[in-house]
């Protein structure tokens, strides 16, 4: 059974791929659309609405500052809930059957050819159109674009925006001390997530392997669930990322050593 049909949408949403900034950002969990072979995978519509379906307010915060720093994007439409495409094929969570106290029925015994025509249509192309963004202009700075819910399980997040980093952490520290500068802005490093090869896919492949300079942004959702907030949000990083970037190239020789 074909997963996509001939009229929906391809997976990956590429936006200025002509661009002239350094820059290349990514959004993983922009969309939340399931193609119409797998129905609605056993999850009501309201449930789909929530942070377990997708990145809540991140697709409007990367578009945003796609257009201010004339840099490429590429946005993945499809849910993650039909699967994950930051994770590795193997991790736990790429094909969620309970996503924090939601079960997904339609993924429950997920067979290998079903999984395989999942990662056909939706994962492949996606990450097949961020590789031809990085092989087509070099030495991109990658900028991984996520949202994080305020409330996990029943347990607050103070943070505002958070900072990830694995291997290479020079880009997003110095992005994290620039965050940390503006006014009323908790900002965290590696929380609440934390990246790592077993968990994570876009920055450790493309990325790290690369040698890249990198961050991972998660902003927290209540920040970024409206126009204002996301209009907001996009000017900041704008504003910041330019600036991480020049701060680096300072102190590159000993930061790339870390």
């Amino acid at each position: 059974m074909s997963v996509l049909r001939a009229d929906e949408p391809t997976p990956a949403e590429v936006l200025r791929a002509e661009g002239g900034a350094r820059f290349l950002l990514t959004a993983d969990h922009a969309g939340r659309m399931i193609p119409r072979a797998l129905g609605d995978l056993g999850v009501s519509a309201a449930e789909l609405e929530r942070h377990i379906a997708w990145d809540i307010g991140i697709a409007g915060v990367t578009r945003r500052l796609s257009a201010l720093l004339d840099a490429p994007a590429v946005l993945q439409c499809y849910s993650r809930l039909v699967i994950d495409c930051n994770r590795p094929e193997a991790a736990e969570g790429a094909f969620p059957v309970i996503s924090e106290a939601t079960a997904i029925p339609g993924n429950e015994g997920l067979g290998a050819v079903a999984k395989a025509a999942r990662r056909a249509a939706i994962f492949a192309p996606y990450h097949a159109a961020i590789e031809r963004l990085i092989e087509a202009r070099g030495r991109v700075v990658y900028v991984a674009m996520h949202s994080f819910t305020p409330v996990y399980c029943g347990v607050a997040r103070p943070m505002h925006v958070a900072v990830l980093y694995h291997r290479y952490p020079g880009f997003s520290r110095a992005l994290a001390k620039l965050l940390r500068a503006e006014p009323g802005l908790v900002v965290a490093e590696n929380e609440p997530y934390r990246v790592s090869d077993e968990s994570d896919y876009g920055v450790p492949v493309h990325a790290e392997r690369r040698g890249l300079d990198y961050a991972e942004i998660e902003i927290r959702q209540d920040l970024i669930q409206d126009d204002a907030g996301q209009a907001e949000w996009a000017a900041r990083l704008a504003r910041l990322l330019p600036l991480a970037a020049a701060r680096l190239e300072e102190i590159k020789p000993e930061t790339k050593k870390e």
